[in-house]
């Protein structure tokens, strides 16, 4: 996307390989796309509160990371989409991978017997990943990629689905589960349909509620996956709410005698 009239860019010329259907520097020279941006700080608040939440109950680390790892995700895709920088680019794409691998392991970790082993695979298949992704800039390899991740995680999600008899965490799931449809409805529409999109009077905004939805779908998987791992440790799980809004999972752990 082109730079309107009269606005100068801080950053220098777009280096990033892909663009969004979000006009570059129409609010300002130092933020390139506002509102792929601003969508992601949703994301960031709701890893916070998880974050907190972990630590205040003392749930298992893997989930206090899995947390810190969504927020680092949002902070480097607001990098990106404010510069439309190659560097910054890596920082949105990479950590998406990195979630990735988290989920895997924490998804199947309960039938992996070498428990320090797959735990140091994960650790270097990303970081050999992010290597030759800053170097050969896979583009539509990053892609494909990422899409067989994120079906790697689908048969163990359902399979903690359909073993689980709480109505309340069968609905975490189920928000998960239209968050990340509608939201990839949101990204094809943004990368389809941009030339017809870019007629209309008011932009959409596809892309920005890509992020939206993806930050709440990170927050129902998290969520989710904190509750089965819950009851996997014999604790008492319940699902309750912050606000009458926010789903989120309180823990009774078994007194020790």
């Amino acid at each position: 996307m082109e730079m309107p009239d009269g606005i100068s860019s801080f950053w220098g010329p777009v280096t990033s390989s892909t663009e969004c259907c979000e006009k570059n520097y129409v609010h300002s020279a130092y933020v390139a796309e506002l509102y792929n941006t601003i969508s992601n700080i949703p994301c960031i608040l709701l890893a916070l509160f998880g974050l907190i939440n972990c630590l205040w109950q003392r749930i298992e680390k893997r989930f206090s990371v899995l947390f810190i790892s969504n927020m680092i995700l949002a902070i480097g895709s607001m990098l990106y989409h404010a510069t439309l920088q190659h560097v910054f680019q890596q920082s949105d794409e990479t950590p998406l991978v990195w979630e990735m691998l988290l989920y895997i392991y924490i998804l199947y970790s309960p039938d992996w017997h070498y428990r320090s082993t797959i735990p140091t695979f994960v650790f270097l298949y990303g970081a050999v990943f992010g290597i030759f992704h800053f170097l050969l800039q896979l583009g539509i390899g990053f892609k494909v990629h990422f899409v067989i991740l994120c079906l790697l995680c689908v048969p163990r999600m359902y399979k903690y689905y359909i073993y689980s008899d709480d109505v309340k965490a069968k609905w975490l799931a189920k928000l998960y589960t239209v968050t990340l449809i509608v939201g990839s409805l949101c990204w094809l529409c943004d990368r389809l349909f941009c030339k017809a999109i870019s007629d209309w009077p008011i932009n959409p905004q596809g892309h920005a509620l890509w992020h939206l939805l993806m930050g709440f779908n990170s927050y129902f998987a998290n969520t989710f996956l904190m509750f089965c791992r819950a009851q996997q440790r014999g604790w008492t799980p319940k699902t309750v709410y912050f606000m009458r809004f926010l789903p989120y999972v309180r823990i009774e752990k078994p007194k020790s005698r």
